[in-house]
């Protein structure tokens, strides 16, 4: 476990390098062109682009501090820094779009004459889409094989700047084709709606996380026949499932004969760790819960019964 626990935080850090650099070439590359062609589409991607950079830069804080052992004050580790960053990151993204359709509404309704915004912005949406699709592909498979919430997060929002880029070039040129810089700006104001909604899903999707719940219910039958696998053990109940780090903790009661030893008690106790083990896959810890036959007689206030 330790092992997967280590190459999981190396992934992490070489992860949120690559997303730091890339990002904060795009982002320079985007800001600049919209500043010298005078796009405000292209300058709104390219300050989205930079907001990618300050997020990158938090998956790297949280990657060193999940590095740290357990201790008294975090018995559990500090995995679950992941899920506060992924918030921190929602919110930076909220916020980014709140702050760029402000301005894109006020300069709709101001009636100011703009110029048609530069040709050179087409080129640098042009690479962008291809430098953020790569940027996406590449983190939203990471994410998935080592199970990182916050790597899977980063993911998506680069999916949606993706399509932000993709809108900017569509404004970009019909803007050119009817000659009208004031869809330039209402491309503007439609990305910052996209970008604060990619941000209140990332906050919501995070607060579950960090609220323990269960996205996929199907592992609780996962865990009720792995149960079910060592005869001895009877009545699988009182289960409880959360993530930790992307890795399920598994905490349940089960019955046995009354009149068992506690070595033997233990021995199974073991067979059914190992059982949901073999059946779950990535595991953060088990605790199971022996009782007597028949000492379940009431209704648990929380937890799944068999």
């Amino acid at each position: 476990m330790e092992d997967l626990k280590r190459e999981k935080e190396r992934i992490l850090v070489r992860t949120s390098w690559v997303s730091t650099i890339g990002n904060a070439v795009l982002a320079a590359s985007k800001v600049a062109v919209g500043l010298i062609a005078g796009s405000m589409a292209v300058m709104g991607d390219g300050v989205d682009t930079s907001i990618d950079v300050v997020i990158s830069l938090i998956m790297l804080t949280t990657a060193y501090i999940v590095r740290r052992p357990p201790s008294r004050r975090y018995p559990f580790g500090y995995d679950k820094a992941e899920g506060v960053a992924s918030i921190v990151l929602g919110l930076v993204v909220l916020f980014a779009g709140v702050q760029m359709f402000i301005p894109s509404l006020r300069m709709i309704f101001s009636g100011e004459e703009r110029e048609l915004p530069g040709m050179l912005s087409i080129w640098v949406t042009v690479f962008s889409i291809g430098g953020k699709f790569a940027l996406s592909w590449y983190q939203f498979r990471v994410g998935k094989r080592c199970g990182s919430d916050m790597i899977i997060a980063n993911a998506k929002n680069m999916q949606g700047d993706v399509i932000i880029s993709v809108g900017v070039l569509a404004g970009l040129f019909f803007t050119y084709v009817l000659r009208m810089p004031i869809l330039d700006t209402v491309t503007s104001l439609i990305i910052s709606m996209w970008i604060v909604k990619i941000g209140m899903g990332i906050v919501l999707e995070s607060a579950g996380v960090l609220m323990d719940h269960v996205k996929d219910e199907t592992i609780y039958r996962q865990v009720f026949d792995a149960v079910g696998r060592v005869a001895e053990a009877k009545n699988p109940h009182h289960l409880r499932i959360r993530s930790v780090g992307g890795r399920w903790m598994i905490d349940l009661d089960v019955e046995l004969e009354g009149e068992m030893s506690v070595s033997a008690a233990h021995a199974i106790a073991d067979r059914v760790e190992e059982s949901i083990r073999d059946e779950v896959v990535d595991v953060y810890d088990i605790e199971v819960h022996v009782e007597p036959f028949g000492a379940h007689h009431k209704t648990e206030p929380f937890g799944v019964s068999f």
